[in-house]
């Protein structure tokens, strides 16, 4: 896609970075309770049936009403669908056993019962503690979609979110899943987004080398700005405990496709990036406050409204942007065979919606936001059948269609 303000780099993908990187996937969910559709406090019932088939992998969060699954890391796309339906019936399951539904979506659709009951673990208790009323705001049972991409050491990964950074408003906007929250729609397509602002440190990575990276996490830590290293809450982010780089812009979605999508997107570009570093390509400069209206605007309308280039600085329509972000992603798409997955799902989303346009029209048939809830809840414990075109195999050549039954 071609269009005046549209400015690209040469991808090259040659050396280190044309091998293919590792992915992997945690996805936040919220459970409900099947007669009355609130959010329901039972982790403690739904992480331990679970782990007896995902081991570490099922995982508790912040609140009592959330739980994460987290997916193996893999290297390809068929690899990451497989896991992503994986744990998302084993969590399902689980959730069943215990009495309530899993859900996948950024905030809770309908009013939660305040206060919010905090895993009674420790390090959450400090945690609540230390972020005062962002611990039980309205909307407060935020859930994400995290992609790790790896094996990266600290310098590369601080590299690649350097040059990532003014194209993940993109991707968010791809990713908007959470209109409603706690019974109003507030006009946004990603509520979850607004709320996570309350949190220290969430925003957008600042481009760091490793040197300024520990100095800023020390300084944060000095100041009591956050009380370990995983409060580091940016939207990139190096993993302390993995050789990844963690993304962390997108809402939970009930369409497992758009996790897929996200992460083959992010490790295409990762390449790219990787790349352009290895030649001494500088990364886009973006003004700070630029990068965070884009991303405000990204929340706010998701792929019906605008964003800025990462290159020119021009404003333009979000789908234009997609394009530009895809056409830039495709020759490393090409590497791991996944352009014939990428196209059509991309297509997808800029034909049907994302996920906020699916709830609002939902809730559009009946007015009723219990419908917003079992239509997510449907989703996202029984995926269905996903045919992803000539989704890449284990030596990440094209193989056939991955077939969800």
């Amino acid at each position: 896609m071609t269009h005046t303000c549209s400015a690209h780099g040469t991808a090259r993908l040659d050396g280190a970075a044309a091998h293919v990187l590792t992915f992997g996937v945690e996805e936040e969910f919220l459970l409900v309770d099947p007669a009355t559709r609130t959010t329901s406090p039972r982790a403690h019932l739904v992480v331990p049936h679970a782990a007896r088939t995902l081991g570490a992998r099922a995982q508790h969060e912040f609140l009592a009403t959330q739980v994460e699954a987290c997916t193996r890391p893999v290297t390809s796309a068929a690899g990451l669908l497989a896991e992503l339906v994986a744990a998302r019936r084993a969590m399902g399951a689980a959730a069943e056993y215990a009495g309530c539904r899993l859900v996948a979506t950024g905030t809770p659709v309908l009013p939660s019962r305040h206060p919010l009951s905090v895993t009674p673990t420790d390090r959450y208790q400090r945690v609540a503690i230390h972020v005062n009323r962002a611990a039980d705001q309205r909307g407060g049972e935020i859930c994400g979609c995290h992609v790790h991409l790896g094996d990266l050491d600290r310098t590369e990964a601080l590299a690649i979110s350097a040059h990532l950074r003014p194209w993940l408003p993109v991707l968010q906007a791809l990713s908007v899943n959470s209109p409603f929250c706690e019974g109003r729609d507030h006009g946004a397509a990603s509520a979850r987004a607004g709320r996570y602002l309350a949190w220290p440190t969430c925003g957008p990575a600042p481009a760091l080398d490793p040197d300024g990276y520990e100095r800023t996490v020390k300084r944060l830590l000095a100041r009591h700005v956050i009380l370990d290293r995983r409060m580091l809450y940016w939207y990139a982010r190096p993993s302390e405990h993995l050789p990844t780089l963690e993304v962390r812009i997108a809402d939970t979605n009930a369409d497992v496709t758009t996790p897929l999508l996200l992460a083959v997107l992010l490790r295409a570009l990762a390449r790219t990036f990787l790349s352009a570093h290895q030649h001494g390509e500088p990364p886009p400069q973006m003004p700070g406050a630029v990068l965070r209206e884009a991303h405000r605007q990204a929340a706010l309308g998701g792929l019906t409204g605008t964003g800025t280039h990462p290159s020119t600085g021009c404003r333009l329509p979000m789908p234009v942007l997609v394009g530009d972000l895809l056409d830039l992603a495709t020759p490393a798409l090409a590497g791991s065979g996944d352009v014939e997955l990428a196209r059509p799902l991309v297509q997808a989303r800029l034909t049907a919606g994302t996920g906020a346009d699916r709830q609002r029209a939902v809730f559009a048939r009946r007015r009723a936001l219990t419908d917003v809830v079992d239509d997510l809840a449907q989703r996202t414990a029984d995926p269905g059948t996903v045919a992803a075109p000539a989704v890449a195999t284990s030596t990440g050549r094209p193989g056939s269609k991955a077939v969800i039954v």
